[in-house]
């Protein structure tokens, strides 16, 4: 019988969240046999090349790019998860969707107070991703099928739901590993 295909992906975020997936420790092993690993930053694989049974995504979507990876994802994923607050919720990142977009780029490339700029140009090159007008959560995107919360997650949070979802089993997680105090 094949295995679970297994990827991840970071968005709009800090890495925490594939940083609490590593800290699943010794379990990592676990995992490397239950699963095959398809697009991640644990593999290095760049780009999804089959469909995935389980997806999981950290950050937000703050430009193009993210949304077009997000959307792969998706079309790929017979189950796709919000990892951390930044997928949930937007996170830090979602600290400027108060802001007007062009005052930021002004405070980032233009006006900060370390910034030398002196003909006070802002990137615009073809290459790099349009910046959106705020910051997304995902399932302001596409569909999410669950949500981790946290900042991060904790690893036994993420080892739990990995271990149901992987061998078909109903969630089990009782308050003590998703409680934040």
């Amino acid at each position: 019988m094949p295995r679970p295909v297994l990827a991840t992906t970071s968005l709009a975020g800090c890495f925490g969240c594939h940083m609490s997936i590593l800290d699943i420790d010794e379990r990592i092993v676990d995992l490397i046999n239950w699963v095959e690993f398809d697009k991640s930053p644990l593999d290095d694989i760049k780009h999804i090349t089959k469909d995935i049974d389980i997806g999981l995504i950290e950050g937000g979507c703050c430009n193009t790019e993210n949304v077009e990876t997000l959307k792969a994802f998706r079309k790929r994923s017979k189950i796709l998860v919000s990892l951390g607050e930044c997928a949930i919720m937007g996170g830090l990142p979602a600290m400027r969707n108060g802001i007007p977009l062009r005052e930021c780029l002004a405070e980032a490339y233009q006006d900060g107070p370390s910034t030398y700029n002196p003909d006070g140009h802002l990137p615009n090159d073809p290459e790099l991703p349009m910046i959106l007008n705020k910051v997304h959560p995902c399932h302001e995107v596409v569909k999410i099928d669950y949500f981790l919360p946290g900042c991060p997650p904790s690893a036994e949070l993420i080892w739990r739901t990995l271990d149901a979802l992987i061998h078909n089993q109903p969630l089990d997680l009782p308050y003590e590993v998703v409680k934040f105090d």
